[in-house]
C-alpha cells in the first residue's frame, strides 16, 4: 500500500495576501461603523421641527352697547280756566288774585271744565296744582280723562279759603299717573245745588 504524500504547504505569497486582505476588510468595517456612529449622532442632534401653531385670530370688536337717553319732562302750560275749549254752567269774572286777568265763578255741581288735547308726553304726571277761591266749605273737584264720565285720576276736597277772591293754591296728587294725549275734564259735585268754588288755573307737574 503506498502512503498518500503530505499536503503541500500554502505559499508565503498567498498567505500574506489573505492576511491583506483580512485587514483591509476588517479597516473597510471599523470605517463603515464609525461614519454609521457619526450619522446616528448628527440625527439625534439634529432638533426635530416644531409643529406649526396657528396665529391667535384677533375677535372682532364688539360693539358698545347702546343705551337710549331717558325721556325728556313734558313742560306742562299752565291752563287758565277761563280759557277751556268747552264748560257746563261755568262763567267767567275779573279776578282779583295775583297777576290780574279773569277767573271763573259760581261753580256748582253737575258743571265742567274741557280741555282738548293736553300733551303729557313719556314721562308722567303725577300732581296738579288748582288755584282756588271759596267762602265755602264742602264740594268737590274731580279730574277724567276723555269722559266726563271716566273715573276720576285725581280729586280735590274744596275747603273754605276765607273768601271768594282769597287765593289759594291746593295740590292734587293724582291716583293714576298720566302719559300720552288726552282730553281732561274736571267735573265738579257737591251734596245741594248752591256755588262752592272760584277757580283761576291749573297747573300739572310730574
Amino acid at each position: 500500500m503506498v502512503a498518500a504524500p503530505p499536503p503541500a504547504a500554502p505559499s508565503v505569497y498567498r498567505t500574506r495576501a489573505y492576511r491583506t486582505r483580512q485587514r483591509a476588510l476588517i479597516a473597510l468595517g471599523a470605517v463603515g461603523l464609525v461614519g454609521l456612529g457619526y450619522g446616528i449622532g448628527r440625527w439625534q442632534d439634529t432638533p426635530s421641527a416644531s409643529p406649526a401653531v396657528a396665529a391667535p385670530v384677533a375677535k372682532p370688536a364688539s360693539a358698545a352697547p347702546t343705551t337710549s337717553a331717558p325721556p325728556t319732562p313734558t313742560v306742562y302750560q299752565t291752563l287758565q280756566a277761563e280759557a277751556a275749549n268747552g264748560n257746563q254752567g261755568i262763567q267767567p269774572q275779573d279776578t282779583e288774585d295775583q297777576g290780574g286777568g279773569q277767573n271763573v265763578g259760581w261753580i256748582a255741581a253737575g258743571d265742567y271744565l274741557r280741555f282738548d288735547n293736553i300733551e303729557f308726553g313719556e314721562v308722567p304726571a303725577t300732581k296738579l296744582d288748582v288755584r282756588v277761591a271759596t267762602d265755602a266749605d264742602s264740594g268737590r273737584m274731580d279730574v277724567r280723562l276723555d269722559s266726563p264720565t271716566g273715573d276720576p285720576v285725581g280729586t280735590l276736597r274744596v275747603t273754605r279759603t276765607g273768601g271768594w277772591q282769597n287765593w289759594r293754591t291746593d295740590e292734587v296728587t293724582l291716583t293714576t299717573p298720566i302719559t300720552g294725549v288726552h282730553t281732561v275734564f274736571f267735573t265738579f259735585d257737591r251734596e245741594d245745588d248752591g256755588e262752592f268754588l272760584n277757580l283761576n288755573w291749573l297747573l300739572f307737574q310730574h
